[in-house]
């Protein structure tokens, strides 16, 4: 099927002028503005105060650095922000987990940038900056992009050092990163612009180019635990300062005046980088879509007694609203196609919550399809397009708006589990860039089989609507008081109706409170919460990392089910 600009049908502008797309307008920019009101308290990291004692240093805070580093005129697409969100709050919080990173273009070339926000607990690493900083790297490697760090840290965060230090994705696995990324070919670039200390001295070491200010520090122990240890006693530029490492130790490679001289340096290495073979996926120049993307906020509705078709969420994210949609007639709860996005050749698989009426196999009796629900039709077609998308080297972007697989006895008999697990190991095996975007509810097994956080999306944004968890908080309210009324009853207990209530509501709310975006943001499982209307550049900014990657394994799938 291919959507054309032509002339609204009346049935279209009427659906603009609807009670029901006003109210989910109103809601999407409610919650729109919400999260953007709180994002922005969030970068001011550890508040005024210690802004100021960062710039009495003569240095520039973390997102001052970013901001001078990137090419003027040019956005910087922040991942990762809500990362460590309410936690930590014994310690006064940790925002932003301490440090920044994201994408921005350097001398016209796409990065990644990874700053230590020494405005947060001297930038010392908590148990989730570690894991912050590793995403950061998993993403460059998964993609090829050239990366730089700007240090300016204290070190692991000792009260919470035991969640710090040993495991596979704490503190250590950043250093393995490092030599991981040099060993494949990514240029890193480190710049020590403050405290860089005990094991956290290791990252810019194993760097490609290290540079430093004046005034830093770079050592493995400070004066103080030194004087302790051994009962030397030395000054910090004795010890591991700018001019001892340029003329003495020889580990840096450049001395730098200040943020900004480095930061003229930095500008100055990546001018001068190789550029590297490009992926083997299709471009053509882009065609903007056809249709206004703030007309999305109300198409889509958080209301599960709402249908919409997400054909029309599409022609406000595609190029030109064109696209050519696979088995349109089979299997229509959900969505697969092929598009153009940015010029980018992709394929589509996306959950569609509008209901649809087809015959049943074998009686040809009629039947409805619930939107948002995955049938044995839809995981089969769903499975056969992203086999066909990794045979013809097209990336693949799943949006998700799921309730599960369809559950009973007409199901199971149709074989849902058999087609599930081909739709599950088609996503699995996958070669070809998978991009995510969480619009409302990904539930159970539909969010494995959509290319959920545990199958290796090259990256996962959600909308401020989405909702993430086994089950809806209403279904999980229900199945949860009535195993706490079992258990109480074989207890000889019995709840009055008033506390039942009562217990329904806190686990509605405990529930509720976890299925929040935000929630899944703070533990990393999704990379940003972006605003609908921007999804496009969204989606743009994850294609071209993604074609910094020239390498395409072999596509095998092992043992289907059939």
């Amino acid at each position: 099927m291919r959507v054309k600009r032509a002339a609204e049908p009346p049935d279209e502008r009427s659906e603009r002028q609807s009670a029901a797309f006003e109210k989910n307008s109103r809601r999407m920019i409610e919650l729109l503005t919400e999260i953007k009101n709180e994002e922005e308290r969030i970068r001011q990291g550890g508040g005024a105060k210690a802004i100021e004692g960062q710039h009495k240093k003569n240095r520039l805070t973390a997102r001052e650095r970013v901001a001078r580093l990137i090419d003027p005129k040019t956005v910087f697409f922040e991942l990762g922000i809500y990362a460590a969100h309410q936690m930590y709050q014994e310690w006064g919080g940790a925002p932003a987990a301490g440090v920044v990173t994201g994408i921005g273009m350097v001398m016209g070339r796409r990065v990644m940038i990874i700053a230590n926000d020494a405005t947060v607990k001297a930038g010392a690493f908590f148990p989730m900056t570690a894991k912050k900083v590793i995403r950061a790297q998993n993403i460059s490697i998964e993609n090829r992009i050239p990366t730089i760090y700007l240090v300016d840290s204290g070190g692991v965060f000792l009260p919470l050092q035991e969640d710090v230090f040993p495991d596979t994705d704490d503190f250590g696995r950043v250093f393995r990163n490092n030599a991981v990324m040099s060993a494949m070919g990514i240029p890193q670039i480190a710049a020590i612009m403050g405290l860089c200390v005990a094991g956290g001295a290791y990252l810019p070491v194993m760097c490609d180019h290290i540079l430093m200010t004046e005034g830093s520090g770079l050592f493995l122990a400070g004066p103080a635990l030194v004087q302790t240890a051994i009962g030397q006693k030395a000054t910090v530029e004795e010890l591991g300062g700018a001019q001892m490492h340029a003329q003495i130790s020889g580990t840096i490679d450049f001395r730098e005046t200040d943020d900004a001289a480095c930061i003229g340096r930095i500008r100055g290495l990546v001018d001068k980088m190789g550029d590297g073979r490009r992926a083997p996926f299709d471009h053509k120049p882009p065609k903007p879509p056809a249709k206004p993307a703030e007309e999305i906020y109300g198409i889509f509705s958080v209301d599960p007694a709402q249908q919409y078709d997400v054909r029309d969420i599409l022609a406000r994210i595609v190029d030109g609203s064109e696209f050519e949609e696979y088995r349109a007639e089979y299997g229509q709860t959900i969505f697969c196609g092929y598009v153009r996005i940015g010029g980018w050749a992709a394929g589509i698989v996306a959950n569609n919550r509008k209901n649809a009426v087809v015959a049943a196999p074998g009686t040809g009796e009629r039947r409805i399809e619930f939107g948002g629900v995955i049938y044995t039709e839809s995981a089969d077609k769903a499975a056969r397009f992203i086999l066909d998308c990794n045979q013809n080297l097209v990336p693949l972007i799943f949006l998700h708006d799921v309730n599960g697989f369809m559950v009973g006895k007409e199901a199971e008999w149709s074989g849902i589990i058999k087609a599930g697990a081909k739709l599950v190991n088609a996503v699995s095996n996958s070669v070809v860039p998978k991009i995510v975007v969480i619009c409302g509810g990904t539930f159970g097994a539909g969010h494995f089989a959509m290319c959920g956080k545990a199958y290796d999306p090259r990256f996962m944004f959600a909308w401020p609507t989405a909702r993430y968890a086994v089950m809806s908080g209403e279904s999980a309210a229900g199945t949860l008081v009535e195993l706490k009324v079992r258990q109480l009853e074989r207890e000889g207990k019995k709840l009055s109706q008033e506390e039942m209530k009562k217990l329904r509501d806190s686990i509605r709310a405990t529930y509720e409170e976890q299925m929040d975006p935000r929630y899944a943001a703070a533990r990393l499982w999704v990379d940003a919460i972006i605003d609908p209307a921007h999804t496009r550049e969204a989606l743009i900014e994850a294609l071209e990392c993604a074609a910094l990657n020239p390498e395409v394994r072999e596509f095998k799938t092992g043992v289907l089910q059939t």
